[in-house]
């Protein structure tokens, strides 16, 4: 088993993570994940499905280096890396742009500069006027760019989603679907994405893995073709439907 951190060493050709053979057996012997091969660079949005129990979040937790594998090798070449969860985490106390600015406050930013990062992002997501609300006068949709700003206030090269539009409503979920295709060509960083919903999946990646039941396995690997940025009503289409037809089939495939 390796780790590793690799900083100023990638190009935008190079991998920003990648998983060779990797797999986890915990403590008490569950095997989560087994022989998972998956590479991310600059400029891919690589989205994980999979039945719940199936160890997505796992991946992304040891990408970050919250968790080490037992088997294989995971190197994460920057030191750069954004995680956005399932639930917000905003911090009750803090105004929207306090909360955005507590990223950069814990990596040692100055007061101006983490004030600029701060509204920077906070612009980006569309969050303009709303600096001084507290959390709880946030709808869901808008806790969800407040976290996604708090990340990019550390101009991330990788990003790593957890589940982040999984509570929403589905009008507020494609909506910020679009948001972050449109952050994620505008910055060109690397990303990788865990979600349930096999039309957000093909949505938002460059290529989607699937992956089967409890010990994660990857079982297809899908290309999806469709230019950036991605025109809202290729959802419509019958190309997207294939490709949703395809996921959806090897899904049905990892759960039997």
């Amino acid at each position: 088993m390796s780790t590793a951190i690799l900083d100023d060493r990638e190009t935008a050709s190079d991998p920003l993570v990648e998983f060779r053979d990797v797999g986890m057996t915990y403590d008490d012997g569950t095997v989560a994940l087994e022989n998972v091969n998956i590479t991310v660079r600059r400029g891919e949005l690589v989205t994980v499905v999979g039945p719940s129990g199936c160890g997505k979040s796992t991946l992304l937790r040891i990408a970050a280096g919250l968790e080490s594998h037992t088997e294989g090798a995971c190197d994460t070449r920057t030191d750069r890396v954004g995680f956005v969860f399932q639930d917000a985490t905003l911090l009750p106390w803090r105004t929207v742009k306090k909360n955005v600015e507590l990223l950069a406050e814990l990596n040692g930013q100055t007061s101006a500069e983490r004030a600029a990062a701060a509204q920077g992002a906070i612009d980006l997501v569309g969050l303009t006027g709303f600096e001084a609300s507290m959390p709880r006068q946030l709808s869901g949709g808008m806790k969800m760019r407040a976290s996604l700003a708090r990340s990019l206030t550390l101009d991330p090269d990788l990003f790593l989603f957890d589940e982040p539009f999984g509570a929403l409503d589905e009008i507020t979920r494609q909506r910020l679907n679009d948001e972050l295709l449109r952050l994620f060509v505008r910055r060109g960083f690397g990303g990788l994405f865990i979600t349930h919903s096999v039309h957000e999946a093909v949505y938002l990646s460059t290529r989607v893995v699937v992956m089967s039941g409890r010990p994660g396995q990857i079982v297809d690997v899908v290309d999806v073709p469709f230019d950036m940025p991605r025109d809202p009503e290729i959802r419509f289409s019958a190309e997207f439907g294939e490709l949703v037809g395809r996921v959806s089939h090897a899904l049905k495939g990892a759960h039997a």
